[in-house]
């Protein structure tokens, strides 16, 4: 047994068995670790991804990246069945390829997908796992699920290029993600997050040629995706 990982281990089921919260206090009196020793494995699993710490709770709670380990168990039949009506609401407005993703490791994987029936469109990723990099997709997964950003910041920050901690601010600042070109040339995108008990479990994205997506069309559009990814409890 390496002590380390027990420990790591043993707080991860505490907080599982608080119900997705516990303070360091309550973590250090159910394990016996000092709290000195839990505060330290507790920063190792929030850069990681496994714990985070709420705005105005000094609890941590379990993190995305764990969330993302149960999905890949077998929820994502459940979820591409919970979120198929908000994409079809979203494709019936829009006359757009939609389609959503969930994050799978350091990438995307795309689990279900609308496209556009218009004969300039933009062709669905289909069921695909594709990197993080250049997408909006990407982007939702980088500003809002700090483990995974902190992470990949920290081992490609290179291949994300100079300027993706700016693009991250601005992603978190109004909510939503913009691609304009930048992962493949004609086509334009907006990404959403979609939240479940506050944490980010899924994005939902839309795509189509540049000249009938312009930058404020995108912007109007995420408003009314976010709200109907709002309408799914």
């Amino acid at each position: 047994m390496i002590q380390s990982i027990e420990r790591a281990v043993a707080i991860l089921e505490i907080i599982a068995r608080e119900g997705g919260a516990a303070s360091l206090k309550h973590i250090a009196e159910r394990t016996g670790i000092g709290k000195t020793t839990a505060h330290n494995i507790l920063k190792t699993l929030d850069v990681l991804g496994y714990v985070r710490r709420r705005v105005g709770d000094t609890r941590y709670h379990l993190g995305g990246r764990i969330l993302n380990l149960a999905r890949i168990t077998g929820d994502d039949g459940a979820l591409r069945t919970r979120l198929r009506p908000v994409l079809e609401a979203i494709a019936v407005k829009t006359g757009e390829t939609v389609y959503l993703a969930v994050p799978s490791g350091d990438e995307t994987y795309y689990l279900d997908a609308i496209e556009s029936d218009r004969m300039l469109r933009t062709a669905s990723p289909g069921e695909a796992r594709l990197r993080l990099e250049g997408s909006a997709i990407g982007l939702v997964f980088l500003a809002f699920m700090p483990g995974l950003g902190k992470r990949v910041l920290a081992t490609r920050a290179d291949a994300l290029g100079p300027d993706i901690q700016s693009q991250i601010d601005a992603v978190e600042r109004v909510g939503f993600a913009l691609d304009l070109e930048n992962y493949e040339p004609g086509l334009h995108c907006v990404a959403v997050p979609w939240r479940e008990n506050g944490e980010v479990r899924a994005a939902i994205g839309l795509s189509g040629p540049s000249t009938r997506l312009p930058r404020d069309k995108l912007t109007d559009l995420a408003w009314m995706m976010m709200r109907e990814a709002e309408k799914v409890q």
